[in-house]
């Protein structure tokens, strides 16, 4: 693979103009796609198939309701008014007609309305569902606009009035202040990592082509089939995050390479021969990561890990092309000014292994490595001890798909007033679908057994279809959405209508969903671990030859994923340290944060791995002792992993701030498992560990030595390379 991947690097080199014009040709096309081709994103989340979805859409068909998102507008009497006083009603009535006037809305019904009342026993609170034409996540931003400015006028009243529901939930957000300085910070750890801001600018921006031309084709598939919101986000975030990465790798290993006195095609053929199969190899890692979110069996889930997969891929081949296109151009001019050839003269060789590394870092990683495998046994166990203590909150984990609002907003007061008047179960009713001859009948039949039922508080008439072949019943539980008192009640719920004969009768609503969806991932979980380990076990021991290495790598990956959701869970969960991110509210976590966070860290985690141990690999296939080899190997890859992980972080810290209420918490827990991982996993417990198993870390069984031998350090490419190319000293002369 070396050597393959050798030849792609010095082609791309020989034929930068053709490479470079390719990559802009995509890039500009993905952007005229995306204007054309481009269609709406959802913002809800359902499994087809699942008793919950499957009874929303036939309720569509049996009654004809659904499609349209619906907010629901509250409305409170002035202090010791009635909502049934002449005047008060009167306003009530004006503000319904402004309602049904709105842009986008399909009708608005009336609180005060005989027939169907919806206030409260004591005439003091009541609402008013807004039914939209769009369904949900569709209802534009001028929309909602206009719906809170009627808002506005009728609070000129004197009424307390509010909002809430689906139809007035923001747009994803992305693309803010906080998105950008976390990619200024990142372009700023470049700049200190090679010394020279123009090489730290082509690296950012072949990422940015990359990640664009990912995007770019996420949103363009967007027009031929339904996406959730958060998919193109989190192409976004994993692709520039790892462009950056993959880039930074190759960048490194051709600087050094230069140092070494190596004419430019040869630097880049080494490169990307040695670094770049390192890189094809944590991709396919990443890769297989994401890709293998498909076992969840979740078709919106499948589609955000396809959509980050192949834009993983898409920053691999930029890696591989575009990079070494790009090098070429630089040439030495790669290197600081103060390190570049003069016209006539040659680089001096280094001596030793760290003469390719900073000075500044070197004494530091030293000193650092050389404290880890002294001290090693205590170095692992504080390593375990603090981040399995991080990792106890992790156990008392809720998840859920249903968003609590932020504080103070008009949702979360819209919210508590219809709680006060009531009951914290209306923000989360449930529904009964019947379906059968005399669908009513039966569903009046055990009306009275549901609300038997612990935590019910009412139960509604049944409503019959046209033809009275099926009914509806809505439960109001006496326990909000996110209690799982509220979980538990759906159980019981299915359980009682298991045994109703003659009828069809299924449970569903929002927080049905929210129970089936959490459901259906907590038995995906396990499968998914034991795929996705499988198949990068197998990965990492064909590429270290070894099967401890792999083993403590895989373990360590564990330790992270525990602390980077227990650290979750007690800031958005308990609130700890809110203010920090800039955290809304505090609730359950999104049903997608655990394992959509154990497939992106997984893959990012062994991407650190990788790195780090290939380079230890390298110098003890070259002869030396386990203990120097991992000593040599850390100094050579350390500052290279270190920036990689502060441009990682802050890249995913970047969407924290400012983020969408689903993405959030995952570029949380992405941000802060990143910083467990490369910091405390690879840099701690990775060489305490290797040190300690000393020569045993390397030890391959004989029934396994038939495996083939990936050599992703290039070794066999280093030893076919010329020293110093004869052209040395002339190309030295034209590359500035």
């Amino acid at each position: 693979m070396a050597r393959l991947l050798s030849r792609l690097g010095v082609a791309a080199a020989r034929r930068r103009l053709v490479v470079v014009l390719v990559w802009l040709v995509a890039l500009i096309g993905g952007g005229i796609g995306a204007v054309t081709l481009a269609g709406e994103t959802s913002s809800t989340f359902s499994i087809p198939g699942q008793e919950s979805t499957t009874a929303l859409e036939r309720i569509e068909a049996e009654f004809g309701a659904g499609g349209g998102a619906t907010a629901q507008v509250v409305v409170q009497a002035p202090d010791g008014g009635s909502l049934a006083d002449p005047a008060t009603a009167a306003e009530v009535t004006t503000l319904v007609t402004e309602l049904n006037g709105l842009p986008g809305v399909a009708g608005a019904t009336d609180p005060l309305d005989p027939a169907n009342p919806t206030i409260d026993p004591t005439l003091t609170t009541g609402y008013s569902t807004v039914s939209y034409d769009a369904p949900a996540g569709e209802v534009t931003v001028e929309q909602q606009d206009a719906l809170l400015a009627a808002l506005d006028t009728a609070r000129e009243s004197g009424l307390t009035v509010e909002v809430t529901g689906q139809a007035i939930q923001p747009p994803v957000h992305i693309g803010g202040i906080a998105e950008v300085l976390g990619v200024v910070i990142a372009l700023g750890v470049l700049a200190l990592t090679y010394g020279a801001l123009a090489v730290a600018g082509m690296n950012l921006l072949t990422a940015v082509v990359g990640v664009g031309i990912g995007v770019l084709g996420v949103t363009i598939v967007s027009g031929f089939t339904d996406l959730s919101s958060t998919t193109p986000t989190l192409a976004a975030m994993l692709g520039l995050a790892v462009g950056i990465d993959y880039a930074l790798f190759i960048i490194t290993r051709y600087r050094q390479e230069l140092r070494a006195g190596r004419s430019v095609h040869d630097a880049i053929g080494l490169a990307v021969g040695t670094a770049g199969s390192a890189v094809v190899v944590a991709g396919i890692t990443v890769v297989i990561a994401l890709a293998g979110l498909f076992v969840a069996g979740i078709p919106f889930l499948t589609q955000m890990g396809l959509a980050a997969a192949a834009t993983v891929v898409i920053a691999v081949l930029v890696a591989l092309t575009l990079v070494p296109a790009v090098l070429s151009y630089l040439g030495f001019r790669a290197l600081p000014k103060k390190q570049r050839p003069a016209a006539g003269e040659s680089v001096l060789v280094p001596t030793d292994a760290d003469a390719a590394l900073p000075s500044e870092g070197r004494g530091f990683l030293r000193g650092w490595i050389g404290l880890v495998t002294r001290r090693r046994a205590l170095s692992l166990l504080a390593a375990v001890v603090a981040l399995g203590v991080i990792s106890i909150p992790f156990f008392s984990m809720q998840t859920t798909l249903v968003q609590t609002p932020p504080e103070g907003s008009t949702q979360e007061k819209a919210d508590v007033m219809l709680a006060g008047a009531f009951g914290e179960g209306f923000a989360g009713p449930l529904t009964v679908l019947f379906e059968g001859d005399g669908a009513a009948q039966s569903a009046a039949g055990v009306t009275e057994a549901i609300t038997g039922l612990d935590d019910v508080v009412t139960v509604t008439p049944p409503i019959p279809n046209a033809d009275g072949t099926a009914a509806l019943l809505t439960v109001i539980p006496e326990s909000g959405p996110t209690d799982p008192a509220t979980e538990t009640l759906v159980e019981d719920l299915r359980a009682l209508l298991a045994s109703t004969d003659g009828v069809d009768a299924s449970v569903t609503g929002t927080t049905a969903v929210s129970v089936d969806v959490a459901a259906t991932l907590d038995d995906a979980l396990p499968v998914y671990l034991a795929l996705v380990v499988g198949l990068a076990l197998v990965l990492l021991v064909l590429v270290f030859r070894s099967l401890l290495v792999p083993l403590v790598g895989v373990l360590g990956f564990l330790l992270t994923v525990g602390a980077s959701l227990g650290a979750t869970v007690a800031v958005f969960q308990w609130g700890w340290l809110s203010d920090l991110v800039n955290l809304e509210s505090t609730g359950p976590l999104i049903s997608l944060t655990p394992i959509l966070v154990i497939g992106i860290l997984f893959g990012l985690a062994m991407d650190y791995q990788v790195f780090l141990v290939s380079r230890m690999h390298e110098a003890h296939s070259h002869g030396a002792a386990p203990l120097t080899a991992i000593r040599t190997g850390f100094r050579q890859a350390a500052p290279v992993v270190v920036a990689a992980a502060a441009i990682m972080f802050s890249v995913f810290a970047g969407f924290v701030p400012a983020g969408d209420a689903t993405i959030k918490s995952i570029a949380f827990a992405l941000a802060i498992g990143i910083a467990f991982d490369a910091f405390v996993v690879r840099m701690v417990l990775v060489p305490a560990a290797l040190a300690l198993m000393g020569e045993r870390a390397w030890w391959l069984p004989r029934w396994l030595q038939w495996l083939p031998a990936l050599d992703v350090e290039g070794t066999a490419l280093e030893r076919e390379a010329p020293a110093a190319p004869a052209a040395r000293q002339t190309e030295a002369a034209g590359a500035r």
